[in-house]
């Protein structure tokens, strides 16, 4: 108190210095007093941004630490540079200025306004520095934190604001927050989205349905791409396009939605893609076939195997090998299918831990469906379609080898057209050639002993 008032009585003198008849009642002086206050305050803050504020970031740089490197990043000690100022404003005023002023109430309030604002930019920067380390260590990806800080910094702004309008008011904030709930109807329409995508982010969290980078799929909003933010009402979602798309945040519980993150985390990924084998190219094996088969070095132990077993099978029923009724043969295409899972064992970029199979899908219209399921262990994407295409380019050109067709709508159509061109020339040349053999039997006929006679 003392040197509170020391320090008035000197700033009075200096004021009736240059002018001698002015009195602390008089309008002009908490003019003068309030225009000195914030000329230092003024002063102030110049003095902490050019000489303070550049110390602290040098201190911070030279710091091995990543957390108060992101504070600077994120304004903190800038922010923080407003509330000397705002704290000299608040100090100094009860001194010069009387409080029954007019000037004073004014003063105090707007220096508590302005400390209260800057504290909260400067909470906010705190957020957002434990949201980055957060999302730079191994946690992140368990777990997104954005919603929890921005639901954080919701709060705070509702708290700040009941606190400037219970300072301007001059009311108990208890008082305004009791009247606010004539108006929660209000209030709930008009935070809907904030409220849903709250709750979403704690079941998020919770059961661990999704973080940044996960790669998901929504048909209902045509989103195929990786997850680039969570926020509280809204969901970054970057497409494969490089186009952005953004959903309400609920959307990823209260719709479908597919995450790919096993697959990821996972061995491989999968294949699964058939072909269609036109049914009139199946037929059974003779001994040209098996023998060149048998040279295949994927399946040559496999054919000298089902031979033995052929063998065996039709010594123990007295069947000869020679009898197509009774006999037991292979067929290309089982012997083509036993190649292919060989060829998939044999493969370098096939996962053989996951399942692996050649089988046959039900025959439709199309041909007969010989699909391989698989699973690449190249899970990027351009890797995963170089293994999956040069799998099939090799599928395709072997089928010639077991004697075999992939069905074509076009080609099948034309394949038949050739044959029944063929069949017909060839009926039309055993017409013609019948009809030379009795035109020459007539002649024949018209030539004998008993025309002779006549």
């Amino acid at each position: 108190m003392e040197v509170s008032a020391s320090v008035r009585d000197h700033f009075i003198n200096l004021v009736n210095d240059v002018f001698p008849n002015l009195t602390t009642e008089d309008p002009l002086y908490s003019v003068i007093a309030l225009g000195s206050i914030l000329i230092i305050a003024a002063l102030i803050y110049v003095i902490a941004r050019l000489l303070v504020r550049p110390q602290i970031a040098n201190w911070v740089y030279k710091s091995n630490n990543k957390w108060d490197n992101a504070l600077q990043e994120h304004g903190f000690f800038r922010r923080l540079m407003h509330l000397f100022p705002a704290l000299f404003i608040y100090v100094t005023t009860p001194v010069l200025i009387d409080g029954e002023a007019v000037m004073h109430g004014m003063v105090i309030k707007s220096a508590q306004l302005y400390m209260l604002y800057s504290g909260l930019l400067a909470l906010y920067a705190m957020l957002s520095t434990v949201e980055d380390v957060y999302n730079a260590s191994a946690f992140s990806r368990r777990a997104p934190i954005t919603g929890f800080i921005q639901v954080t910094k919701l709060a705070f702004a509702i708290i700040t604001i009941l606190l400037s309008i219970s300072l301007i008011v001059d009311r108990s904030p208890l008082l305004i927050v009791s009247g606010l709930t004539a108006i929660a109807a209000v209030l709930l329409l008009i935070f809907r989205d904030t409220i849903l995508g709250f709750v979403a982010g704690i079941q998020i969290a919770a059961n661990r349905m999704f973080n940044t980078g996960d790669w998901i799929a929504m048909p209902k909003y045509e989103v195929d791409g990786e997850i680039l933010e969570i926020g509280l009402t809204n969901v970054k979602v970057q497409n494969w396009d490089k186009t952005i798309s953004t959903l309400p945040t609920y959307s990823l519980t209260t719709e479908a939605v597919k995450n790919w993150r096993g697959m990821q985390e996972s061995g491989g990924r999968r294949i699964k893609r058939a072909i269609f084998i036109d049914v009139h190219s199946i037929k059974l094996c003779d001994n040209d076939m098996l023998e060149r088969f048998s040279k295949i070095r994927y399946i040559n132990e496999y054919i000298d195997k089902k031979k033995n077993e052929l063998r065996a099978y039709h010594r123990d029923y007295s069947i000869d090998e020679s009898d197509l009724l009774n006999s037991r043969r292979l067929t290309n295409i089982g012997t083509f299918r036993a190649y292919l899972e060989a060829y998939l064992r044999k493969h370098p970029n096939i996962n053989q831990e996951l399942t692996l199979m050649v089988r046959q899908l039900p025959p439709n219209e199309l041909g007969l469906p010989l699909e391989i399921y698989c699973f690449s262990a190249e899970k990027e994407w351009v890797k995963y379609e170089k293994v999956q295409a040069d799998i099939f380019d090799h599928v395709m050109a072997m089928l010639d080898l077991f004697d075999l067709r992939a069905y074509q709508r076009d080609g099948h159509l034309s394949l038949l057209a050739s044959r029944e061109q063929s069949v017909y020339k060839h009926d039309t040349t055993e017409h013609e050639e019948r009809n030379a053999r009795d035109s020459q039997n007539d002649e024949g006929s018209n030539d004998s002993p008993r025309n002779e006679g006549q």
